[in-house]
């Protein structure tokens, strides 16, 4: 119990640094602007980053801890969240043929539309790092990476109606929207450690439900799906390098 204090700092320095990507994508997309085939390409990279981290990290960890019947549920149950938020919260995906009022009402959305995305990234970091520390560490730095070119994408709409009051707001909040994941998943682990496979396989699979709801119409708004595909492209040669530095048990690759 001594060394809980300790991996719970680690843990909030991993969040609060993942999350400060936000910025860098916010930046890029001030300086780059509306380019249809450079946000389709990072949405693909944020969509197979994700998909990766969730399919190959979260849900083998969860299943090696507790089993199969607990890891499907837990995982339902995250993507269940994801979809009913979904449909009780009205969502406008990026589109490229808006009025001036319609534009501004999709950078609020977005904007909530991000931070609601990065509360389980930052909840699926804390609960990786607890239960292996490489583990953690390989996807808070995949969540950084995958951050930037999904602020980018998300940010456009307050790029287009010039509101960068907005778009630093949003993407501060979204910054911190992450530790506060982490601090959700501290909590809950530390009340009771044996949810942890349990928060992780939520994690994941509401990680999966926001690239399919979210990322995937997303990048068909713009028509560029050649693009997406080598997002994802690029986003598998990132993971496997990362994965290759920070090897650990319990990996769902060998």
């Amino acid at each position: 119990m001594e060394s809980l204090p300790a991996s719970y700092v680690a843990v909030m320095a991993l969040a609060f640094l993942s999350g400060g990507t936000t910025l860098l994508g916010v930046a890029l997309a001030i300086a780059v602007g509306d380019n249809p085939k450079i946000m389709t390409m990072g949405i693909g990279f944020s969509t197979g980053m994700m998909g990766m981290i969730s399919v190959f990290e979260l849900i083998p960890e969860s299943l090696s801890l507790a089993g199969a019947s607990t890891t499907i549920i837990a995982a339902g149950l995250g993507a269940g969240l994801i979809l009913a938020l979904h449909i009780l919260i009205p969502h406008v995906h990026l589109d490229r043929e808006r009025s001036p009022s319609v534009e501004l009402r999709a950078a609020y959305l977005t904007a909530f539309g991000l931070i609601l995305h990065d509360v389980p990234e930052g909840f699926a970091m804390a609960n990786a790092f607890l239960a292996s520390p490489s583990l953690g560490i390989l996807i808070a730095i995949a969540i950084a990476l995958h951050n930037i070119p999904e602020e980018f994408a998300m940010a456009i709409p307050a790029v287009a109606v010039k509101n960068r009051t907005l778009l630093f707001k949003a993407a501060i909040a979204s910054g911190l929207a992450e530790p506060a994941g982490a601090i959700f998943g501290l909590f809950a682990v530390h009340f009771n450690p044996a949810l942890n496979p349990s928060l992780m396989a939520i994690a994941a699979g509401a990680m999966v439900m926001i690239s399919f709801l979210e990322l995937v119409p997303m990048a068909r708004k713009f028509g560029k799906m050649e693009s997406f595909a080598l997002g994802i492209a690029g986003s598998v040669v990132v993971y496997l390098a990362l994965h290759a530095v920070f090897s650990h048990e319990g990996s769902g690759i060998p």
